[in-house]
């Protein structure tokens, strides 16, 4: 991607997340471990990168703020899902609910943002996207999960 590009990208992602990049909760995410050596901070970042590059590319007319923050909140979780715990051995389908809940609690979330964080992991869940800005989530996040996992390796 061009530096301008990235650039102009990362200054929307800053102007419409920074309550929550700012916040000391999603500062923590830089601590957990996502796919590889990639935080959960990192990862939730190229997403929302991602997101913006295929909306704009396309050209479609979606709610960009939502993107934006949607995207950044989508596995906002809040525990390092790599331990072993009882709790994270079903976390492919349950943390999409969980950083749902998080997040509404935490930076309260509109129709659209709700939709796209609990629909992130489609089809896995069977829970569907609702939204133009939910459907470029899930591609988004599965095209950045599946470099973040082949770099690793």
């Amino acid at each position: 991607m061009k530096k301008e590009i990235k650039e102009k990208y990362n200054k929307i992602i800053d102007e419409y997340g920074k309550e929550i990049i700012n916040s000391e909760s999603y500062q923590k995410q830089k601590n957990f471990i996502q796919h590889g050596k990639t935080s959960v901070y990192s990862h939730e970042r190229g997403v929302t990168m991602c997101a913006l590059r295929i909306a704009r590319g396309l050209k479609l007319k979606i709610d960009e703020k939502s993107l934006v923050r949607g995207a950044l909140l989508h596995d906002y979780f809040l525990y390092d899902w790599h331990e072993k715990n009882a709790g994270h051995n079903l976390h492919g389908f349950t943390h999409a609910k969980r950083a749902m809940d998080n997040a509404n609690n935490d930076f309260g979330l509109n129709k659209i943002e709700q939709n796209m964080i609990y629909t992130h992991m489609f089809p896995l869940n069977l829970r569907i996207p609702r939204y133009k800005e939910s459907i470029i989530l899930c591609l988004a996040d599965k095209i950045v999960a599946t470099k973040e996992t082949i770099k690793r390796k």
